[in-house]
């Protein structure tokens, strides 16, 4: 392989694991947005009760997702790594503050006894839920943008990503995650035979997918005046991944209307997947739009070869494992987080 096809190959990887880490990852963020805007009463009990059996014996590995990101942007892409962190140190170090204030509010919300307690907790947790996608939305919105500069210097610390496309990036995260999460938990809430909260969550996908479509049309006016090049590349090259997007959301919709809830979750992945691969071939073949391109960004072929050997070991090795863990957690072979599947436990 010549250094420009392995530098457009790791590019291709580095936007599948982005895509994972957001069919997973970005699913359990929304259903903290869900927890978020479920009431403090006793009806608000029950949806919770559906989301913390459904995240929690997953949450934890699906930031595997995250860290394989970094580490391919670090090692592959570094002076661009530079660039995104000298310029969005802000919104960044609020995700990563959120993930961690996140991860442990969810696993002390089980642990403390005290309501007062619990609701401390389960208020961070959810904050914390909506904080992380719209700062990462955020961030996408500044690089695509062409608000990092390259060459391992620092943008504007504020204006890079406080500006029209990063604020749309920000709000169509959030809407996209709370859609995901809210058509999943449409059938875990079937599958355990919670009928009346399947229902409850098929309100909130079906409103939640015409948000997100409100949104993505209104961003076409916000690309249009703040962001041309990315504009011009989802209206061209980018296009029919744009309609298949569109497609495949209103067709989920349609089959939530219809109560069929595994065809709906298969189209919502879809609807998500071709909206990151939009954005990838439209940005394309910039890794910061318009002034460094995926090859002139790359680093030394025998880096480029060491991290394609460590992708494929993983394939090998990690995605089994993934694979296992999402086909037992489906078949709610699992515990939830911070329950005790022992038979004394049972029997009490």
């Amino acid at each position: 392989m010549s250094h420009t096809q392995l530098s457009d190959t790791i590019a291709v990887v580095l936007f599948v694991c982005i895509t994972a880490y957001a069919l997973f990852g970005g699913a359990d963020f929304g259903a903290g947005f869900w927890d978020l805007v479920a009431r403090n009463t006793q009806r608000g009990d029950r949806p919770r009760a559906v989301i913390d059996q459904a995240i929690g014996p997953v949450w934890e590995g699906n930031h595997v997702w995250l860290v394989f990101i970094l580490v391919v942007l670090w090692t592959s892409f570094s002076t661009t790594f530079a660039s995104i962190g000298l310029t969005l140190f802000v919104p960044l170090t609020l995700a990563a503050l959120g993930i961690v204030l996140r991860g442990s509010s969810f696993a002390f919300r089980k642990a403390v006894l005290r309501t007062r307690e619990q609701r401390t907790f389960g208020a961070a947790f959810a904050l914390s839920s909506i904080l992380v996608p719209y700062c990462m939305g955020a961030m996408a919105g500044a690089i695509a943008s062409g608000r990092v500069p390259p060459g391992g210097t620092a943008g504007d610390y504020w204006s890079s990503w406080i500006n029209p496309t990063s604020i749309l990036g920000g709000v169509l995260a959030v809407v996209v995650c709370a859609y995901l999460a809210s058509v999943y938990l449409t059938w875990d809430a079937k599958r355990d035979g919670d009928l009346t909260m399947s229902d409850y969550f098929r309100r909130r996908a079906i409103a939640s997918g015409v948000v997100a479509g409100v949104v993505a049309f209104a961003g076409i006016f916000v690309l249009y005046s703040d962001s041309p090049y990315l504009f011009h590349g989802l209206t061209s090259r980018a296009l029919p991944l744009v309609i298949v997007s569109a497609i495949c959301g209103v067709a989920s919709l349609i089959l939530l209307l219809r109560n069929v809830e595994r065809g709906a979750r298969l189209l919502s992945v879809g609807a998500v997947a071709a909206v990151i691969a939009g954005w990838g071939v439209a940005q394309w073949p910039y890794m910061l739009p318009e002034s460094l391109t995926v090859a002139r960004a790359a680093g030394p072929s025998a880096t480029l070869v060491a991290t394609l050997v460590v992708f494929g070991v993983a394939v090998v090795v990690i995605l089994p494992s993934f694979a296992l863990l999402y086909v037992l957690d489906q078949k709610s072979l699992l515990p939830g987080e911070g329950i005790d599947s022992s038979p004394v436990a049972s029997s009490r």
